[in-house]
């Protein structure tokens, strides 16, 4: 049955919206798509609604075809499930944490690994229950420190999760054999929305695993960097992407001797730079980094031996380099295990973590800055040659270098010193000379940029584009299924650890993806698969003759599988014409007097803007519109 426009709801605005930083958010309030409740939280309005069940009609169909099971998780998850994989700590203030009246500590789920591992390891107990994949359409939470840009960034947000379960990586029913399946079955997802994408390798981020990929809508608006290679065949995402091989020494002769300079209230490259009247590009950026996975009983026990030596003059005995416990008993984390890591890149780049982890054999975060302190170190003004001057360092640590950090040329450095940093700093005479080689490593470290040379070595050039991620498969492995302690028994009954795969999409970013790439100052130019409606139909006056066609008609396009919205408000034509353009349908017809008196409609297509509507004839308009719209679907 059509909907009729003074029947539904639908509060369209004739100004932008102050609030919307970018096109499909100033156009979702401006159509009356959405409404925002508060920062992060929207309302989706009967149009927004009727869009976003298309794309979840779609996802579902294709999620079922790929051969995945539908179920439905609690919202609410027991903080205690977060626990057993410690994300109730990785995921910080993002995680919203409430207490129920039984004081029990609950949170909002932001994804569902722990929910659905749980689930399963409460069923699968044998290798010959699985292959399995389960998917749901869940809403998700996330205390975003900053929502922007509509409902791509938002507090709240529907998506579909997947997560399949298996005992191999490869051969049949194998993690492999799910992940491309579903692989494939985003490809056709994002191919019958309508979306223009790349598929990019990606960094798991929070959720973990061993690969990834992402599903990007490329577009200039978009809040994800990611670089593709000149030659089409190499693309990632800006946390993943790869630089192509660069050259480098260590062994360059010195500019000059070091000299020491007093730099006060310089809080940043560009600041040091100026005050020093040295580009960013020649100054040496130092980054101070620790083993994430060193036990906190450690770092103190090591804390008090750099003390113990840097006042004795002396280094700590062999014997003392290994961590006890409360119990004076041996930790399994010990000192000789890398503890610091002096991340080295130019002063114009950023230095990647993930790369980072990959170059140190373990994982990192940032050096507490009161622990930094403790051991002697100026944060902000360290210089590579800290490995030389730090006990701490010189047993423990590893000075890892990018490439371009490591040339032959002028360097300017921190000094070591709280408001000083050098020029002339050289390599070879104030690190090399004076440290085991073997704490030293040049890698790739830093986030690939504009015009760096592509990792597949072909000539090739990186170049930055701008994304919207609406889709991530990752592999997971036995991440959560270790953490959990969710085993099964394999065909020689021994108890293996269950390996995971997890398939997310974003089904409001669906919407704005679509939106951001196919708009014009008029408004919105819908996908007809994901269109509210695929035809609106837009009388001069409703009543009389002009209504019982209009209702006829609209009649027949349902009969013929294609959804109808009419008009019939008392308004001026040129009102609902800018209001047609506005929520975008992709066919518009118009019936008027002059049209009925020749036995034809106007018909005009949403995407064809300059062009004016032809006349057809009322006979035959289903069947053009019908066949319009399998066109536009293809």
């Amino acid at each position: 049955m059509a909907t009729y426009w003074t029947r539904t709801l639908i509060p369209t605005l004739r100004q932008d919206p102050a609030e919307a930083e970018v096109p499909s958010h100033r156009l979702m309030l401006r159509a009356g798509l959405i409404r925002q409740l508060s920062a992060g939280l929207y309302t989706y309005l009967p149009l927004g609604w009727r869009a976003l069940h298309k794309a979840i009609q779609i996802v579902r169909a294709e999620m079922d075809a790929a051969g995945a099971a539908e179920m439905f998780m609690p919202a609410i998850e027991p903080i205690e499930l977060l626990a057993e994989t410690k994300r109730e700590i990785e995921y910080g203030p993002d995680l919203f944490r409430f207490e129920d009246r039984r004081g029990h500590v609950n949170a909002l789920a932001p994804t569902h690994e722990e929910v659905i591992t749980e689930a399963m390891r409460a069923y699968v107990e044998s290798y010959r229950q699985l292959p399995l994949n389960l998917y749901q359409i869940q809403t998700k939470f996330r205390d975003e420190p900053r929502p922007r840009f509509g409902v791509l960034r938002c507090r709240e947000f529907i998506m579909k999760d997947a997560y399949s379960f298996h005992l191999t990586v490869d051969g049949p029913g194998g993690l492999d054999e799910t992940y491309r399946r579903m692989y494939d079955a985003y490809c056709r997802i994002f191919d019958r929305c309508g979306l223009h994408y790349e598929i990019v390798e990606a960094e798991s981020g929070p959720i973990g695993g061993s690969a990834s990929h992402e599903f990007m809508v490329i577009c200039d608006t978009g809040e994800d960097t990611i670089l593709k290679s000149d030659k089409g065949n190499y693309s990632a995402n800006v946390d993943k992407c790869a630089i192509g091989e660069r050259k480098w020494t260590l062994d360059g002769s010195p500019t000059g001797e070091l000299e020491t300079m007093h730099t006060p209230d310089c809080a940043s490259i560009e600041a040091v730079g100026k005050f020093m009247r040295v580009k960013p590009k020649h100054i040496l950026k130092i980054v101070l980094y620790q083993n994430k996975d060193i036990t906190d009983i450690t770092r103190d026990f090591a804390t008090e031996l750099s003390d113990l030596a840097r006042v004795s003059g002396r280094a700590a005995p062999r014997e003392h380099l290994e961590a006890k416990d409360k119990r004076g008993e041996s930790t399994s984390q010990s000192i000789p295990h890398l503890e610091s890591i002096v991340a080295v890149v130019r002063g114009d780049h950023a230095v990647n973590e993930g790369k980072l982890s990959a170059a140190a054999g373990c994982n990192v975060e940032l050096m507490n800055p009161d622990a930094a302190q403790r051991i002697g170190l100026a944060v902000g003004f360290v210089s590579p040659s800290v490995m030389a001057d730090k006990l701490d360092l010189r047993v423990r640590g590893l000075l890892v270098v990018d490439p371009d950090a490591a040339q032959d040329q002028f360097w300017a450095s921190g000094a070591n010193e709280i408001d000083h940093h050098v020029k002339h700093f050289n390599w070879k005479r104030d690190v090399l000379d004076l440290i085991d080689s073997s704490r030293i490593k040049v890698a790739d470290i830093r986030n690939a940029a504009d015009g760096d040379p592509s990792p597949i070595g072909d000539g090739g050039v990186l170049r930055v584009h701008k994304g919207i991620e609406v889709g991530h498969v990752f592999k997971l492995g036995t991440k959560y299924s270790d953490a959990m302690g969710f085993t099964v028994l394999d065909e020689n009954q021994k108890q293996r650890p269950v390996i995971m795969g997890c398939y997310g999409i974003g089904l409001g970013r669906i919407l704005a993806a679509a939106i951001e790439t196919s708009h014009d100052e008029d408004g919105i130019i819908w996908p007809a698969a994901i269109a509210p409606y695929c035809v609106h139909i837009v009388p001069i006056k409703f009543d009389g003759e002009l209504c019982k066609t209009c209702s006829d008609l609209a009649g027949e396009l349902e009969a013929a599988g294609l959804d109808v919205l009419i008009d019939d408000r008392p308004e001026r034509p040129g009102v609902k014409f800018k209001d047609a353009d506005l929520i975008g349908c992709p066919i518009r017809l118009t019936v008027s007097d002059k049209t009925l008196a020749k036995d034809s409609v106007e018909l005009k297509l949403r995407r064809e803007r300059e062009s004016k509507g032809e006349l057809v004839r009322r006979d035959e308009i289903v069947a053009r519109c019908a066949d319009i719209i399998s066109g536009m679907s293809v």
